[in-house]
């Protein structure tokens, strides 16, 4: 099982970094079979660091439902993970990951299910906890996960309810309600973000 991990960047050189950092440990162990950067026009170094890091670099637009469904397509894994440059994985994230899948495939589930990471804030004081909160509350109780919790879901799956659509506003609330409360799962690991989620 590998996955293929598609971001979508415009000037996000220093986020990129710490994000690529994360997956490290997954690509060596050959559970992250790529890393797709869909980038939009960045005028710092975030072409280069994603180059330095490997990355397949695509062109994109600027219109993010867009570029993360241009990534999905070009993606060579039966599973993706989107993610926001903004975010960092803790450590062991794969395990669970990994995890996951082969009890979807143990069960008989086959891939018709998604996941998303628990939110958490890089930051220190109660702002911070009180995102990492309503961050919680919206995606149970909404089953809505913003794009600083990442998505975990089978290429098929994908494919199936429309992947991204291009349109303004939250295009991965929108995904997450056409891939239904019944077939979204929450890890345990964490998705630590720079930036507070509103």
């Amino acid at each position: 099982m590998m996955i293929s991990v598609i971001l979508s960047t415009h000037n996000d050189e220093m986020a990129l970094a710490h994000a690529l950092a994360a997956l490290v440990p997954a690509a060596a162990d050959g559970m992250v079979r790529e890393v797709i950067v869909v980038d939009a026009r960045s005028t710092d170094d975030t072409l280069a660091v994603a180059d330095a890091a490997g990355c397949k670099i695509l062109p994109g637009t600027g219109d993010r439902g867009a570029d993360l469904a241009a990534g999905a397509a070009k993606a060579r894994s039966d599973w993706l993970l989107f993610l926001s440059p903004d975010v960092m994985l803790e450590p062991g994230w794969q395990r669970e990951a990994r995890d996951f899948i082969d009890r979807l495939a143990m069960s008989g589930a086959g891939a018709n299910r998604a996941a998303s990471f628990r939110h958490a804030n890089a930051g220190f004081g109660w702002r911070a906890r009180l995102s990492e909160i309503r961050a919680s509350v919206r995606s149970r109780l909404f089953a809505s996960p913003s794009r600083m919790e990442g998505l975990l879901v089978s290429a098929s799956l994908y494919r199936t309810v429309g992947g991204h659509r291009a349109r303004p506003g939250n295009v991965d609330g929108d995904l997450a309600r056409r891939i239904g409360r019944a077939r979204l799962s929450f890890l345990r690991s964490r998705a630590v973000s720079r930036a507070a989620v509103a």
